[in-house]
């Protein structure tokens, strides 16, 4: 087991966000954190983490208390890729470089210099090393933020709208390589997403959120049209093209 979350509750001053928040990450599992705007999905990564402190509850990364661990300890276990980053004025090479500082005891290795060159290449971003962060577009951008997080080499990858600036190509080829790392060195990923098809083609298991707590936890082929229905408030339909769920909203004949 890779995380525990027991009875997790977080509130922004005296506004109740989260409650009851309870569930666990296998190795070798993508989870898809799902359900309408504002509910918590960000806030609930975000405590995950430690970038925000929940008010209750316990947060176990492979049995360790995240109360008891500080910034340096985390950062080995958990890679965070937030919904949007700031640029600045670094090139892509050394932002990468950055996911290796955890590991970093004196000063960088080759090793970690491979490392970077290694993932640098798996995603096709040779064309940006020398290129400046704040020169990039949205998509180049996201595309070196999950770079970093994955040179970060850690149990726990966390990330939030990863594909929201990017096209389809890049869609499908950043999670399939998410997926494809979290199978074949039996991590763990947990993201956020609004586009609920994208979702269930590249994830193991869902958790809905709903009413500041969990509506529905389980596999992806466990999804039921009622579920989002009720989470959602939008009718729908489940098909399955080639073996994967699409969700497919019913059009409300008597609004039309």
């Amino acid at each position: 087991m890779i995380l525990n979350v027991n009875d997790l509750a977080f509130h922004y001053k005296s506004h109740e966000t989260l409650k009851n928040i309870n569930f666990s990450i296998n190795k070798g599992e993508t989870t898809v954190i799902l359900g309408p705007n504002g509910v918590g999905k960000t806030t609930l990564l975000k405590c995950l983490n430690s970038i925000l402190s929940p008010q209750g509850g316990d947060i176990l990364v492979k049995d360790q208390n995240i109360r008891q661990m500080d910034i340096k300890q985390i950062a080995k276990e958990i890679s965070y890729v937030a919904q949007k980053n700031e640029p600045a004025r670094i090139t892509a090479f050394d932002a990468i470089l950055l996911g290796r500082h955890p590991h970093i005891r004196f000063k960088t290795s080759i090793d970690d210099l491979k490392k970077v060159d290694a993932i640098i290449k798996r995603l096709n971003l040779s064309h940006l090393c020398l290129k400046y962060l704040d020169q990039m577009s949205g998509g180049e951008l996201q595309k070196v933020s999950i770079a970093r997080a994955l040179v970060q080499q850690t149990d726990l990858l966390l990330l939030d709208e990863p594909t929201s600036s990017l096209d389809l190509k890049n869609q499908t080829d950043i999670l399939g390589l998410i997926r494809h790392i979290v199978k074949e060195h039996q991590i763990a990923a947990i993201m956020t997403m609004h586009n609920l098809n994208t979702a269930l083609r590249y994830a193991d298991q869902y958790l809905f959120l709903k009413d500041k707590t969990i509506y529905g936890a389980g596999k992806i082929n466990e999804i039921s049209s009622k579920m989002i229905e009720d989470v959602y408030g939008v009718s729908v339909e489940i098909i399955y093209h080639k073996g994967f769920p699409l969700v497919v909203p019913i059009e409300n004949k008597k609004a039309a």
